[in-house]
């Protein structure tokens, strides 16, 4: 080896100077981190100097987060992530956030996986934070109920699942985050109204309801411009969401037993004639079966100004009248994105019984046209045995395109179902169909199989 080469005999990471080490040590659990001390001298106290600290403790004894903890040097910690049970170690706990708090923590991530624990509250000093710019806490054990002020004055994205919120306690978070852009509520439970008037800055809203968590029956958000909404069969009124561009809606799957008609036009079309100024929207499959319902019961549809409509759905016969209305009245649409996933979807039984319950005749509301497509539990073994007929497809994507005379551009998502033969066919297709109706239309493989949970 030439005698020049850098690395003859030399420990070239070892060299490298302590910010780069503290970044690669950064990318890895605390625990493994720790275990670097050993290597030699020059590695003994790199690790508790790291800007990220990441400890799982579902199998470490408390005294050893602490000596852990008691061995980081650092004043400042960038990153600090703790997952951990509650039972048996709620003082632990809250040493370690103040510890958190201390370091001038920015970016910090609590998840509490116990269910033997049901009312965890925060000490004071969690609510006093001035540092902390991103905030995740995830547990169906924690109750946020501050009993002092709020002071999260540098928070800009905040990220709740599972914790018990009142109205007031909500309130009193908001008022404390001057600066908070982002703001995910995922089954959050007990609060009824969520009031983001006072919240200028706040433009993202993400939310997730069921029926066993209920979340809110209020949006207030003047100031969105991004809105993700995953509802159950309970009212969400759209209040104020005036400033909203993007919009991503779908309803978990629901008994249609307890479904009435002031569901379908309080809830589902009232929400879309909320939307009016959306220009990208996003419509998830059992959502799109609301529509069709609403359709087939002669509801009245707003004019939508949406150019950008993405389809996340399965290819079955109950999503087409929903989605035929949405096109009629999207004049403006530009670009179309079908994009076919696994999802759960309401039975054809049920959408026929809500049907007949309502006097309608099914065979008539599902008309001849649409009967070539098949139904939820067809499209269902269709997918799990891994093959679909191209026409199939090639029928939906005609469907689709006579309902729309604006469409410059569609794209069509498909699940690997398709052997190559039967991808061949379609792209076939479009390449016709592009020329007849004068639209773009792609087709392609998508990895993607289940409904997305994020703006694109």
């Amino acid at each position: 080896m030439n005698g020049d080469d850098p690395t003859d005999g030399h420990d070239f990471i070892s060299s490298l100077p302590d910010a780069i080490l503290h970044l690669i040590l950064s990318s890895i659990p605390t625990k493994s981190a720790i275990r670097t001390s050993a290597l030699s001298k020059r590695w003994r106290h790199v690790w508790s100097e790291t800007p990220s600290l990441s400890i799982d403790s579902h199998r470490v004894v408390a005294r050893s987060i602490n000596k852990t903890l008691s061995a980081f040097s650092s004043p400042k910690v960038a990153t600090f992530h703790l997952r951990t049970c509650l039972a048996n170690r709620t003082q632990h706990v809250d040493a370690w956030i103040e510890f958190a708090v201390n370091r001038h923590a920015e970016k910090l991530s609590l998840e509490f996986r116990d269910t033997r624990v049901r009312d965890y509250d925060f000490p004071d000093s969690f609510y006093a934070n001035s540092t902390v710019k991103e905030l995740l806490i995830e547990s169906g054990s924690v109750v946020m109920k501050p009993k002092c002020h709020v002071s999260w004055t540098s928070l800009k994205n905040l990220f709740l699942s599972y914790c018990k919120l009142s109205d007031d306690a909500l309130v009193k978070i908001l008022c404390g985050c001057p600066l908070l852009e982002s703001l995910e509520l995922m089954f959050c439970d007990e609060f009824r109204c969520v009031d983001l008037s006072r919240s200028p800055r706040l433009i993202r809203l993400e939310m997730d309801r069921s029926d066993w968590f209920l979340g809110p029956t209020e949006i207030v958000a003047p100031h969105v411009h991004c809105l993700r909404l995953r509802h159950s069969r309970l009212p969400c009124r759209l209040v104020d969401v005036s400033c909203l561009t993007e919009a991503n809606l779908n309803i978990y799957f629901c008994d249609l037993g307890t479904l009435t008609a002031d569901f379908l036009q309080g809830n589902v079309v009232k929400m879309l004639a909320k939307l009016q100024n959306v220009e990208k929207l996003t419509v998830g499959a059992t959502f799109l079966q609301m529509l069709s319902l609403a359709a087939l019961c002669d509801v009245r549809f707003p004019t939508l100004k949406v150019e950008y409509l993405t389809l996340e759905t399965m290819i079955v016969r109950s999503v087409v009248p929903g989605i035929t209305k949405l096109l009629q009245n999207s004049p403006g649409l530009r670009k179309l994105t079908i994009h076919t996933v696994k999802c759960s979807i309401i039975s054809e039984a049920h959408l026929n019984s809500y049907l007949r319950s309502h006097s309608l005749n099914q065979r008539q509301c599902w008309r001849s046209k649409d009967m070539a497509f098949p139904g939820s539990m067809e499209t269902i073994s269709m997918l799990v045995g891994k093959y679909a007929e191209s026409n199939l497809v090639a029928s939906f994507v005609e469907r689709l395109l006579r309902s729309t005379r604006s469409l410059e551009t569609m794209v069509v998502l498909l699940v690997g179902y398709l052997d190559a033969s039967g991808f061949e066919e379609l792209v076939a297709m479009a390449t016709r169909l592009s020329h007849k109706r004068n639209v773009f239309i792609s087709i392609k493989q998508s990895h993607v199989q289940n409904v997305s949970n994020t703006f694109s």
